[in-house]
This record gives C-alpha cells, sequence and structure tokens, in this order.
C-alpha cells in the first residue's frame, strides 16, 4: 500500500438548539446584529451530562458503520480537541472506552480550531508508515463550556458537535500531502485560557490574517497534491465565522467547488468544525466518491493545516 483513504465519515449534535433569539434573552445582541456579522442562525449545545468523548464517540460510531467496520478493526484513535476537562484518561482513551475498541494506541492533539486535520495527517503518516492500519480520526469540542454566556463578542459563535473519519491503508493516496504551519507570535489572538477557562480572541487580528495570509497557504496545500483550485469539488473550510468563509473560499479561488457553510446552522465548533460540516455536505449527496476536496483549518496558536482529500 503506498497511500491511505478516508473510508467513511460521520458526524454529531446535541439535541438542543440555541437561536439567535435565545441569545438576545442572555445579552445585548439580536438576530440581525449576528447574521451580518457572524453569519450564524443556530448552534447545538451539550448538557452537562454529555462530555466531549461521549460526542466523539456517537461521530465516530457513524464513521465506523458507514465503513462496514467493527471496533475490533480500529488500531489508533486520535481526538483533536481543546475542550477536555481532565488531563488523563485522554478523550481518546475514553471516546474508545465508550466503543468497545481493544487495544488500540490513543492520543489526543490540541491545535484547537486546526486540530482535525493536523490529527488527519497524523493518521495519514501513521498509516502510510505502518504504524497502524486503521485510524479513527475525530473532531470534538464542547465549546459551550469554556464560554462566558454573559459576553456577546464571543458567546454568539460557538457550539458543540464532534466529525469523524475512518483512514485506511489504500493503493493510491487518496489523502493528499499536508500543509501545515503556525504563527507563534501572534498566539494569543485566540486563547482558551484561565480558571476556570475562557474562550477570547482578537477578532480583527484574526480575520485580517485568515482573508489575507492564508489564501495562498490554502493554494499551495493544493499544488501540493498536484491540482488547481479550479479542480476542486469542495472546500471545507474551519467554520469560524461566514465573514471569514466567504472571502477566503473566493481567494483561493476554487470557482467549482461546493463550499461549506455549516456555520450558519452550527456555530464555531472548533475542532469539530470540519468533519462535522465534511460528513453532512457527503449525507447530503453534495460531494460524491472521488471528488477533490480541500479541508483547511486555522485558529487557535494562529495554526493552520490544509490537504486534499477523496471523499469516500
Amino acid at each position: 500500500m503506498n497511500g491511505s483513504r478516508i473510508a467513511a465519515v460521520g458526524h454529531y449534535q446535541p439535541a438542543k438548539i440555541l437561536t439567535n433569539e435565545d441569545l438576545a434573552g442572555l445579552v445585548d445582541t439580536s438576530d440581525e446584529w449576528i447574521r451580518s456579522r457572524v453569519g450564524i442562525r443556530t448552534r447545538h449545545i451539550a448538557g452537562p451530562d454529555e462530555p466531549v468523548d461521549e460526542l466523539a464517540a456517537h461521530a465516530a460510531a457513524k464513521a465506523l458503520a458507514a465503513a462496514g467496520l467493527t471496533p475490533a478493526d480500529i488500531d489508533l484513535v486520535l481526538v483533536a480537541t481543546s475542550t477536555a476537562v481532565d488531563r488523563s484518561p485522554n478523550m481518546a482513551a475514553r471516546a474508545a472506552a465508550r466503543l468497545g475498541i481493544p487495544q488500540a494506541a490513543t492520543m489526543d492533539l490540541n491545535v484547537v480550531c486546526a486540530g482535525f486535520t493536523h490529527a488527519l495527517a497524523t493518521a495519514d503518516h501513521a498509516v502510510r508508515a505502518g504504524g497502524a492500519s486503521r485510524v479513527l480520526v475525530i473532531g470534538a469540542d464542547k465549546m459551550s463550556e469554556v464560554t462566558d454566556w454573559s459576553d456577546r463578542t464571543t458567546c454568539v459563535l460557538v457550539g458543540d458537535g464532534a466529525g469523524a473519519a475512518v483512514v485506511e491503508a489504500a493503493a493510491e493516496p487518496a489523502i493528499g500531502p499536508v500543509l501545515w504551519g503556525s504563527v507563534p507570535e501572534m498566539g494569543n489572538a485566540v486563547r482558551i485560557e484561565g480558571t476556570p477557562p475562557r474562550f477570547a480572541q482578537e477578532g480583527q487580528s484574526v480575520y485580517r490574517w485568515a482573508t489575507t495570509q492564508l489564501p495562498p497557504i490554502a493554494r499551495r496545500a493544493c499544488e501540493r497534491a498536484g491540482l488547481e483550485p479550479a479542480d476542486l469539488a469542495g472546500v471545507v473550510l474551519h467554520q469560524a465565522n461566514l465573514r471569514i468563509i466567504e472571502p477566503l473560499a473566493e481567494k483561493i479561488g476554487a470557482v467549482n467547488a461546493v463550499v461549506a457553510r455549516d456555520v450558519t446552522e452550527s456555530g464555531n465548533t472548533s475542532a469539530a468544525s470540519i468533519p462535522l460540516a465534511f460528513s453532512k455536505l457527503v449525507e447530503q449527496g453534495a460531494l460524491t466518491t472521488g471528488d477533490p476536496v480541500l479541508l483547511f483549518g486555522f485558529g487557535g496558536n494562529l495554526s493552520y493545516a490544509g490537504q486534499v482529500v477523496r471523499c469516500p
């Protein structure tokens, strides 16, 4: 085997939906104010009895079922998250236990909003190096737990959820080379810190960085896959803010691609946002098997990671 591929995807969101009108009852805001600034209409919010690993396990179970695999077929579990409450056991180990996966290696990756694409690259590398045969890659975050619900600049943005992919060996590479990096000196522009931890960001700095510095990086990810942006059938960017997603997608030049806009329904779910949006596009039939899709995460630490994958 010379490469790896995504065999299947799955996603999960909590049942509770928080609308813009609901938020207007909590802070000084309105549906019009939120839509005009970030494009979000609704978001899903997990309850106190729904921890991150439960969200992760639900999404992973759907991906496993879609791939026609059993838990015993998995030998590595990677969970991208920045909202784990406990240091140990990690979320990967807890998700593996919920799913009944025996003897798998389990690791968490904290690269915040770029976590899933970092984890996907790690899975690709592990499979191609022979360190794993089938990998569960999960992005899961419970942003509601690290949000100040009295701060209208951040509470209007966030949602909870999880998305997952099964990665396995393939005769031909179907996960392109990753392009990743960071801007450490600007890392404080997105933060989850303090006791209790709280999400905060420098919104204008993040907006300028994402819309001016990231388009050429995303185009280079396409080049590494041997494609032009116009060849893409889909673009799934981190679902941060519609005012970031739309200009960034336009500047990349993917003129023929379906652009994921799940942020309008789900809010910013951090590491969950890319697999959640990708899984929805697959489920809706907006993408078909073999389609080239750019996955591109960016955010916390001012990190980024992107690769072109073939749709399962």
